[in-house]
């Protein structure tokens, strides 16, 4: 990721040999051993793009023979043209553009061997190949990247040409972005290529044309197979930043016992705590915890081509995140000296918007990264971070005090997902009462009828399907003990339970908040119900703060990290390790993919570890992964994980073919799920057309060894803990593949921008969404003297149980960051990958979805505008928009990237 070199400056000489003579092989003159850094040049598109020497700025070094292997029969000339990008860790730490002129003049030298393979053998039944040397020829400044040709001398026998060898002379790595011969053929790489003295072998690349495993040219089949042997390693040593080695392992690595006893956390993964797998690094392991991996303040390794501190733009959100979690976090904890300081009144949350926080200026430019926390300098020496005033504050100050607007949120808020339809009276656990007390709630029949008095019976809400439920209790339960005995938090069991109204809108009935029993006391659980006395009426509100509080833990734990980002690593990491470049199923899925690993590798470092920010600021502290285990094991099911099937297991829809998705709706104004529907619908139409046109027949499907080793691996190892369980999809048809990728790219694309880029619009102003509940509620055994004080100042006994000081403002600048867009975002539908264009009838299915997420956004537009819509439309309620496709950088509140991006 953002790599700690800082104020360094690195000139292009460092790119290229600089020594006027050529070299080959071990002979080189000059070669620079520092980084490989360029100047702060953007990432440009990813076309092919050639340079046009009349239009930039170059520098030629004329023609170039190349090394041929002779045959009997003429050759011809084929040209080729490399492009490779520009890298910039040196603008990531802050360098600035220079000498660019200076160090394109000395690029000189060969500077890549590259090696044409046929797709065919020659009469003795060997490779055919014809080898060439590549120059630089120039830098084009219209899409920053650096050009080298070369010309090959092809027999006229030579056949199809299917794949390229290329030995990188330099002696750093190089990114390349593409390869394309002037008679058609082009190999798009989008890839590292290590030097030639870091490792010896030669990397490898596929032309864009697609192939099954059976249908293999044969004399590409070895370099199929050699490809893939070289990304999965041998499962041995500590991991380099140069390696491209996929592999699995535990989540060993978020305890820091050697830095403190008390960071130290057990293993997830396994049969005591279920997870997924995590890339494997390899790191030594812990002095202090045999069963721990040592960590490091740099960040962890990922494979190579993962890495996007040096692709995406300098302005990309993981460098704000970077900067956030070493700049701001640290800056805001050192000007706060009472770490439980909370907000004395509602007026001080209010500053932060209107005024700021006065910190020190860091003395390294971090805070440059952060244009919309940062507003500026009151002096020399400090800097005002000022947050900016989230969309439903703005729209509607007093929202987050309606009882209407709570349950919305569950709606058409940041966690859509967790709403279920209530089917069995009465409520129960299903936790051992020997050890919980009582399973059975506390919310009666009377209690609902009561609050739903005039309407109907309580059996007639169960019968019609009007009663909805938020139900944490048997979750959170186990823990509640456990977090009391840690400082400043509190926590319980909960279930909310909501009544749907004739106008399509959801109330609230009640809330159950349950402790259990501990140090001699019973269990115990009390009912709150919106109350129109005083006392009642504060004590709903806090009671609702504590579910909040539950929620955002949730939200942020199962919804965000465990459903998207967690248990997508397996899947890149199995594509990478069985799956050709040329399969047409990597070729789908690849786009899904990028930059999760490293931004994973990003949350481990700083914001799921030990004593990280979401230890330090949600209600579930020190066991908020433990608690991430309990979700994954108990309620994570990879056949529940597509849109359509996750809103039938939650009772929101039943399955009904008479309907345009395949489904009817519980509750017919459900944000999310009416415009999830749509996005879905489209990657499974998508996904259809791609599926069946490479396999055309179901026996294609089970014949292919590289798919099912793929799938049989994701499911053993990736997700090995639940190897076993029953309800994992066969893969035999082609129906089975197109529901097993339609509900990858759903949870990488559509599932994680609605539970993401909404994050600042709804928890920006943390008492619409508090983290953490510091405090218990006022009359759960109150002394005389907490009573006295809640009666004398309700408000204050709010403010305590909302997050502190420093909390709100730390969580409030990574969610900042979390919900940005970077400029160059590729969204859903929005660019057609090469392997697909190459292909006129994929292309043409690729531009029927992005004809179909165009109409969405009209589609999307006129839903908030529909007055009947009352959970998406009205006054001061912000729109429904986490789910049109496409956005500008920046918050936005919209935007449904390919992948999990950030």
């Amino acid at each position: 990721m953002l790599k700690p070199q800082i104020n360094q400056t690195h000139s292009l000489r460092n790119l290229v040999p600089l020594s006027n003579k050529p070299f080959v092989g071990g002979e080189a003159t000059n070669h620079s051993a520092s980084s490989a850094y360029s100047p702060a040049i953007l990432r440009g598109s990813k076309s092919t793009k050639k340079s046009n020497a009349t239009r930039s700025r170059t520098t030629s070094v004329g023609s170039i023979k190349a090394i041929s292997i002779p045959f009997l029969t003429k050759a011809t000339t084929v040209k080729g043209v490399i492009t490779v990008q520009p890298t910039i860790s040196s603008a990531i730490a802050g360098v600035g553009i220079g000498g660019v002129a200076d160090g394109v003049s000395d690029l000189l030298g060969r500077s890549f061997l590259l090696e044409l393979v046929s797709n065919e053998l020659d009469s003795k039944g060997k490779q055919k190949t014809v080898k060439a040397y590549a120059r630089y020829t120039a830098l084009d400044f219209d899409i920053n990247v650096y050009t080298y040709k070369c010309d090959f001398d092809v027999p006229a026998d030579f056949g199809e040409i299917g794949a390229v060898m290329v030995e990188n002379e330099y002696s750093k790595k190089m990114f390349f972005k593409s390869i394309v011969l002037d008679n058609d053929v082009t190999f798009t790489c989008e890839s590292w290529v290590h030097s030639k003295y870091d490792n010896s072998e030669k990397r490898i690349f596929f032309a864009n044309k697609s192939y099954l495993p059976s249908e293999t040219p044969e004399a590409l089949k070895s370099l199929r197979t050699k490809d893939l042997e070289s990304l999965r390693g041998n499962g041995q040593g500590e991991r380099k930043s140069t390696d491209r080695i996929y592999d699995y392992d535990v989540y060993n690595d978020l305890g820091a016992p050697d830095l403190l006893l008390s960071l130290a956390r057990p293993v997830l993964g396994g049969d005591e705590h279920p997870y997924p797998r995590r890339c494997r690094t390899g790191r030594p392991m812990s002095s202090k915890d045999p069963l721990t991996e040592t960590r490091t303040l740099l960040p962890f390794y990922v494979p190579i081509d993962e890495d996007f501190s040096e692709l995406k733009e300098v302005t990309f959100g993981a460098r704000a995140l970077y900067s956030v979690l070493h700049g701001v976090v640290p800056i805001l904890d050192s000007v706060v000296t009472d770490k439980d300081k909370g907000f004395p009144l509602f007026t001080s949350i209010d500053l932060l918007y209107n005024q700021g926080v006065n910190v020190p200026a860091p003395d390294n430019g971090i805070l440059s990264a952060l244009p919309r926390l940062v507003k500026g300098a009151t002096d020399a020496t400090n800097t005002v971070i000022k947050f900016e005033t989230p969309e439903t504050i703005d729209r509607d100050t007093f929202s987050w005090f309606r009882d209407e607007e709570f349950c919305r949120q569950m709606l058409a808020g940041l966690n859509p997902c967790s709403i279920q339809l209530v089917t069995e009276w009465p409520l129960k656990s299903k936790l051992d009462p020997e050890v919980y007390g009582p399973a059975e709630s506390a919310i009666t029949k009377e209690i609902v009828e009561e609050e739903i008095r005039g309407f109907m019976t309580l059996e007639e809400a169960l019968a019609q399907k009007k009663l909805f439920m938020l139900d944490y209790h048997d979750l959170l339960l186990p823990y509640v003990n456990k977090t009391r005995e840690l400082d400043g938090t509190t926590l319980y069991g909960s279930r909310t339970l909501m009544f749907l109204t004739p106008a399509g809108t959801l109330r609230p009935l009640a809330i159950e908040l349950t402790r259990p029993p501990s140090d001699g006391k019973p269990q115990w659980k009390h009912v709150y119900t919106p109350a129109w006395d005083a006392t009642g009426a504060w004590l709903w509100k806090l009671a609702k703060a504590q579910v909040l509080a539950h929620d955002s833990a949730y939200h942020q734990l199962v919804s965000h990290w465990l459903r998207t980002h967690c248990v997508t690593e397996p899947y890149i990491i199995a594509t990478n390790r069985h799956l050709s470049q040329m399969h047409p199923i990597q070729r789908l899925l690849i786009p899904h993919f990028r930059y999760t690993m490293q931004i994973n590798a990003l949350a481990r470092l700083a914001l799921i570890n030990a004593g990280g920010i979401i230890e330090s600021t949600f209600s579930t502290g020190r066991y908020s992964m433990q608690l991430c285990s309990d979700a994954y094991d108990q309620l994570w099911r990879f056949d529940h994980e597509a849109l359509p099937a996750d809103l039938v297991s939650r009772g929101m829809a039943v399955e009904d073919k008479n309907e345009p998705h395949g489904i009817k709706l519980t509750i017919e104004d459900y944000p999310f799920a009416n415009d999830g529907l749509l996005v879905f619908d489209a990657i499974k139409q998508w996904a259809t057309s791609y599926v069946n046109h490479y396999y055309p027949q179901a026996n294609l499907v089970e014949s292919d060894e590289e798919l099912q080793a793929w799938w049989d691996e994701i499911r053993t190892v990736g997700h090995g803990d639940k190897k076993d369980e029953p309800w994992w999809p066969q893969l035999k048809t082609q129906d089975d593949l197109i529901g097993i990728v339609s509900t990858i790219m759903w949870v990488t694309s559509g599932h994680h921008s609605a539970v993401n880029f909404g994050q600042y619009d709804f928890a920006g102003y943390f008492p619409n969404r508090p983290t953490i509940a510091r405090t218990k509620m006022p009359n759960e055994d109150p002394t005389d003297e907490e009573w006295q004080s809640f009666l004398k100042r309700p408000e204050d006994v709010l403010l305590k149980c909302f997050p502190s000081q420093i909390q709100a403002t730390q969580v409030m600048s990574v969610l900042d960051v979390l919900s940005s867009h970077s400029p160059d975002e590729e969204y859903i539908g929005g660019k057609i990958e090469p392997a697909w264009e190459a292909d006129p009838a994929i292309k043409a299915a690729f531009e029927e979805f992005r004809g179909r997420l165009n109409e969405l956004e009209g589609i999307i537009d006129s839903r908030n505008t529909d007055a009947t819509l009352k959970n998406r439309s009205g006054a001061g309620l912000v729109p429904y928009q986490l789910l049109k496709p496409y956005s500008d950088k920046g918050v936005t509140g919209r935007g449904v990237p390919n992948s999990i991006s950030i």
